[in-house]
């Protein structure tokens, strides 16, 4: 075994017009209210990963152009379609008219362990803000709510991080689907 150099990575890459003809797959997210301009740089890149439809960038979420995005996007700005919106409800009830089904990924009364979720295509995740989560109000537009088990003192992970543990998993389940 070798490490890949990065002429290697990079000759299997799609090129910025390359991945425009590509099929992008049908997850989108909606992110209330991230205060970190990092998390929102690293949202944008996860999304360049797994190929996102949209994403929601909604309340006092930053949004490109900013340099703090940028550092940790890596140019993902460019290859993911994004829209921003103020309101987060006005967003998700756009979202729901296109019969895309809304998941929260939040600890509420109902929420089962991602890993043991049966994701339906298309979807749009809630991802909330970074101390107080989702609002109630943006809460009661879900379908259903996801949680990441968590077994040591904290109750969560970054933001940004847990939506890379799901949206891998939700691939998983999609091109399990699509190509089995």
């Amino acid at each position: 075994m070798r490490k890949l150099s990065y002429k290697e990575i990079f000759s299997s890459r799609p090129t910025l017009a390359e991945l425009t003809t590509k099929d992008r797959f049908p997850f989108y997210v909606l992110c209330e209210n991230i205060r970190s301009l990092y998390n929102v740089g690293s949202i944008f890149r996860t999304s360049d990963a797994i190929r996102l439809e949209k994403l929601y960038l909604t309340g006092y979420t930053g949004y490109p152009p900013r340099k703090e995005i940028d550092k940790t996007a890596l140019g993902a700005v460019d290859s993911v379609e994004w829209e921003q919106f103020e309101n987060p409800i006005e967003a998700a009830r756009q979202i729901k008219k296109n019969n895309i089904s809304i998941i929260a990924l939040e600890h509420t009364s109902e929420s089962i362990p991602y890993d043991k979720y049966e994701f339906k295509f298309p979807f749009c995740l809630l991802l909330g803000n970074e101390v107080e989560g989702l609002t109630d109000e943006l809460i009661q537009e879900a379908d259903a709510s996801i949680e990441i088990p968590m077994f040591g003192l904290k109750q969560s992970l970054n933001v940004s991080v847990a939506f890379g543990v799901v949206m891998y998993h939700a691939l998983a389940q999609f091109l399990g689907t699509r190509y089995s």
